[in-house]
């Protein structure tokens, strides 16, 4: 074959993460499904078991095998680890969650190997694997950074890191306005990241990640233009001075097979058919979604509150409930299940989400704001009630709430890693939000007239001719064009 006619080649390499993996692959598929592109994704053995019946399907798909998944182990026991220990929701304690990085960290010299092998013309790899900058520079090869969040999240995060607006109040509860922003933005100190307000390990690796963003070629963000086409704008002129950030998504939506759905990221720990048929039998938008994401364990205290306001509520239910190591009747009130037994449908652990919140029967999406599952709550046109944890999630709540209008707040109002740390949100909270989500009148008509606009929004993106199609089209070419101009 000549130089004419060799395939684009995409090595992706995600952070081991679910929240980072599953959009990541996603991403690759979409790649893959292009007849010119042959796709490499780079992961540990334990991962890429969860992905690979992805894989194989989209092979099916498109009729080509032109994905190859490369396995590198991960040293567990060298940065102090478990054995298999490879996968970020497999971490227990804030010491485990260093040790991992550590692990990851030790990775650079087997991938740089692996690179020299494979050449690939274009490596995209997550925003928490900054060395591998220097692994593409070294080969001249373009590194693209995938961060697994919205434009608006990272024009908030880079304003606070540049302006530090959180050091000029006299509190942590004391509203400040993040500066220079599209939107008037107010935040308080106590919902942004440890990391940020004090020097801790973890903002070692933020300054890396800082550092090899601007090293890198560009970036690749899961977001469509028409959700938040000021902060596109704004992050590429005012942030990085550059067009080199790529909106390509909502990449849930390439998932069209009922069994890609069911099995994102991992096998439901309920049977899809079942979860579906149970929904046939609810009124159209009737029923609350409840979801705190792939990595949070919530206390027992909070938990009580959350299965006492589902209860009291008397709306249909499916609640996706992850305890901590506590025993479950510590939580789980006397005869919760029986009473609730024909109207909620309880799923501990995985879920199959995207399967969940498309089902006209949902009509509100309790959510921990993770980026992945808000993108979903609007590509399926569904409004939110907001609950955010830690991470960026403060930030992906005033999107939602403050520049969309389509959720209200429960009410957190901390930033947390560990549960024992969050404040416990009462049952009356809980049901005030619930009510406000799921009821009628102008307020909650608006905010499910937007969700639903945005939806379909998001559906056009990703449709050939699209915003997102086309910037995929755009980043493609750009890759190639790189190729070319090098040689």
């Amino acid at each position: 074959m000549d130089s004419e006619a060799r395939p684009l080649h995409v090595l992706f390499f995600p952070m081991m993460a679910q929240g980072h993996m599953i959009p990541m692959t996603d991403i690759a598929k979409m790649f893959a499904l292009r007849e010119e592109v042959q796709v490499s994704i780079v992961t540990t053995p334990l991962n890429a078991t969860r992905i690979q019946s992805t894989i194989d399907r989209t092979a099916q798909l498109s009729g080509h095998h032109n994905t190859t998944i490369h396995l590198l182990q991960l040293p567990c026991s060298e940065a102090g680890l478990p054995d298999g220990c490879e996968n970020l929701d497999m971490v227990t304690t804030q010491d485990m969650i260093m040790a991992f990085f550590k692990a990851i960290s030790l990775l650079h010299h087997p991938f740089e190997q692996l690179v020299e092998r494979l050449r690939p013309d274009c490596i995209i790899s997550d925003m928490f694997l900054p060395w591998t900058v220097d692994v593409a520079e070294k080969f001249n090869i373009p590194r693209l950074a995938f961060h697994g969040t919205s434009f608006f999240s990272l024009c908030v995060s880079e304003s606070i890191r540049k302006h530090s607006p959180h050091e000029s109040v006299a509190s942590d509860t004391e509203p400040f306005l993040v500066p220079k922003l599209p939107h008037p933005i107010e935040m308080t100190r106590s919902q942004i990241p440890e990391h940020v307000r004090t020097r801790t390990p973890f903002t070692d690796i933020e300054e890396k990640v800082k550092e090899a963003d601007l090293k890198s070629y560009g970036e690749v963000v899961n977001s469509f233009y028409e959700l938040e086409p000021d902060y596109v704008k704004h992050y590429r002129e005012e942030v990085i001075g550059s067009d080199r950030a790529w909106h390509i998504g909502p990449v849930s939506l390439c998932n069209k097979d009922e069994k890609d759905m069911a099995e994102r990221g991992n096998k439901a720990l309920i049977d899809a058919n079942q979860c579906m048929h149970w929904l046939d039998s609810r009124e159209p938008g009737s029923v609350i979604y409840v979801c705190f994401g792939s990595l949070f364990l919530i206390g027992g205290a909070q938990l009580m509150e959350i299965a006492l306001a589902l209860e009291e509520s008397d709306r249909p239910f499916i609640w996706v409930a992850k305890n901590t190591d506590q025993m479950e009747e510590k939580w789980m009130p006397d005869g919760f299940e029986q009473r609730t037994k024909g109207k909620g449908l309880i799923i501990r652990g995985w879920a199959p989400q995207v399967m969940i919140l498309n089902h006209q029967a949902v009509g509100g999406f309790v959510t921990h704001c993770g980026w992945n599952s808000l993108l979903e709550g609007v590509a399926a046109g569904v409004p939110m009630a907001t609950w955010p944890l830690f991470a960026e999630q403060f930030c992906n709540e005033k999107l939602i709430t403050s520049v969309l209008r389509i959720g209200v707040e429960v009410g957190a109002k901390v930033w947390a890693k560990d549960a024992k740390d969050r404040q416990v949100i009462g049952r009356e909270e809980i049901k005030r939000a619930m009510a406000q989500l799921m009821g009628g009148g102008d307020e909650a008509d608006e905010r499910r007239r937007k969700a639903s606009e945005l939806g379909e929004m998001a559906k056009r993106a990703v449709e050939k001719g699209g915003s997102s199609s086309l910037d995929l089209d755009r980043l493609i070419d750009d890759i190639k064009m790189y190729g070319q101009q090098a040689k």
